[in-house]
């Protein structure tokens, strides 16, 4: 199934098994290259040299760090996505977990590790701005 054809199907079609494995097999592709990048991320952390020179050692510490943040990031999308693939196998995907409506096929294309519909989101942000401001 193709984007368009997802987005063609009638609302009433909402979540059934041909949806679920167009986003199953999108969430298990996105995982495989994600894995492979945290792989080769991993590589390069390993096979950095050590230099002498005080200010080569600075660059590559700063380097070093850059590299784990985004390794931090990238394994809290892996997490992400294990959830949401096990939301599917619990039939849970696609529905906010906050309201129990449909979260949308257009969000789901555009984020598909998303647990909140757009609304339920938007309230999410807007308590956060509100703590932070605090």
């Amino acid at each position: 199934m193709t984007e368009h054809e997802l987005l063609a199907q009638p609302e009433a079609d909402y979540m059934n098994d041909a949806q679920q494995g167009f986003f199953r097999e999108l969430l298990r592709g996105q995982r495989l290259e994600l894995q492979e990048r945290i792989s080769g991320e991993f590589d390069q952390l390993r096979e950095q040299e050590t230099s002498s020179d005080p200010a080569d050692i600075g660059s590559a510490e700063e380097t070093r760090q850059w590299q784990l943040r985004v390794l931090e990031r990238e394994k809290k999308l892996l997490d992400k996505i294990d959830e949401s693939l096990e939301r599917l196998a619990r039939g849970e995907y696609g529905w906010c977990r906050e309201t129990g409506e449909p979260i949308g096929l257009k969000r789901l294309l555009l984020r598909p590790t998303a647990t909140l519909c757009i609304e339920a989101k938007e309230r999410e942000e807007l308590r956060e701005r509100h703590e932070r401001a605090l």
